[in-house]
């Protein structure tokens, strides 16, 4: 099989995302394994690569029709004029560019030249200064795909945290919760478990809204009328859905481990338990797209840019994550069968051998 085409947009100019990429990108270990194409401008990538010390990372240009060679790295100038650089701090400039390199790397995976993208890490308020109507990469990449239902999950090593609720205020939660909200995250999450990460039968647990789930409407009735009917229908449907679990107690006693996903229902539910087991490891994962999609599980970190301390841990993980889903679709597609594995995951080779 033919190296696959990865896109990495370059997030916030003023944050860690240049620094990311190129500490990642040098390591000829890594980017040898596909064949990478950086959405952003080589005059930021030269100007952070001065600063931290890599003088020999040297991309080649992406032309318009996206001739690629394989043991490249390659940019694609997104912009022409001069960007301007303040290390650290939030500007509507940082989340204009971030935005316009979003754009390209969406039309060429459109276009058929990307089989995945791995965003950098953007600032929401920046974004917002630059008219940009998207509370995050997860909603942006839904609209441009027409994409009818999306799922943000985080992974890292083998566990898995859905949300069924992404970025809104908490008083909208108990809104947007519904029963079709509810069935449709759980067909799509139930679906990418089996497309994106070759299990057969996943067993998906679900947590309650309320403290201990509502305690059997005590606290709360959305436990009892909403989330608890929602999941005897889903196994009706045949899906291996059970809960809702109080989730203080389902992830203080380890009980994720015999899950292959968890479906939160708001944002912290899921991943203030998520970071604190994984922090640094983790992967962002948007399920549902016809393009794979990840991203690192941390935000812009304007306190340590261009101080080249950063940890790309979950950036590197991010790439491997995209590699290995998309060439888990690619192979499913050409071999035009489904996924079999006996209940166990069946992912292709990991790219992340032995790599320092």
């Amino acid at each position: 099989m033919s190296k696959l085409r990865i896109g990495i947009t370059i997030g916030d100019i003023n944050g860690i995302g240049p620094e990311l990429i190129i500490r990642t990108l040098k390591n000829k270990k890594v980017s040898s394994k596909f064949i990478p194409i950086i959405y952003g401008s080589s005059k930021v990538i030269s100007y952070y690569r001065n600063i931290i010390g890599a003088q020999d990372f040297h991309p080649a240009y992406y032309d318009s029709k996206g001739h690629v060679k394989e043991g490249n790295i390659y940019i694609k100038n997104c912009w022409d004029d001069k960007a301007n650089i303040t290390v650290g701090e939030v500007t509507e400039e940082g989340g204009r560019l971030a935005g316009i390199a979003m754009k390209y790397a969406v039309e060429d995976a459109q276009n058929g030249l990307l089989d995945a993208i791995v965003t950098a890490p953007i600032n929401k308020e920046a974004m917002k200064k630059s008219g940009f109507e998207f509370p995050g990469h997860t909603e942006y990449f839904a609209n441009k795909f027409n994409t009818k239902e999306t799922v943000m999950m985080m992974v890292a090593d083998g566990l898995r945290v859905a949300l069924v609720t992404n970025h809104i205020p908490v008083s909208l939660i108990t809104k947007k919760l519904t029963r079709e909200k509810l069935i449709s995250k759980m067909v799509v999450l139930d679906q990418s478990l089996t497309k994106d990460f070759g299990i057969e039968k996943p067993k998906i647990a679900v947590l309650g809204l309320n403290p201990h789930a509502g305690d059997n409407g005590t606290i709360g009735k959305e436990d009892i009328e909403l989330i608890k009917p929602v999941i005897v229908e889903a196994k009706k449907n045949g899906m291996h859905v059970s809960g809702p679990y109080p989730p203080d107690g389902f992830f203080g006693s380890s009980q994720f481990k015999k899950f292959d996903a968890v479906l939160a229902m708001y944002h912290d539910q899921g991943l203030i338990p998520f970071k604190a087991l994984t922090f640094g490891n983790g992967v962002n994962f948007t399920a549902g797209l016809p393009i794979v999609r990840t991203s690192p599980d941390h935000g812009t970190a304007y306190d340590i840019a261009g101080k080249n301390i950063v940890d790309i841990s979950s950036f590197r993980r991010a790439i491997f994550e995209a590699v290995d889903i998309a060439r888990m679709r690619k192979d499913n597609k050409e071999m035009k069968r489904e996924v079999k594995t006996g209940g166990k995951e069946k992912k292709p080779k990991q790219i992340e051998e032995n790599i320092e």
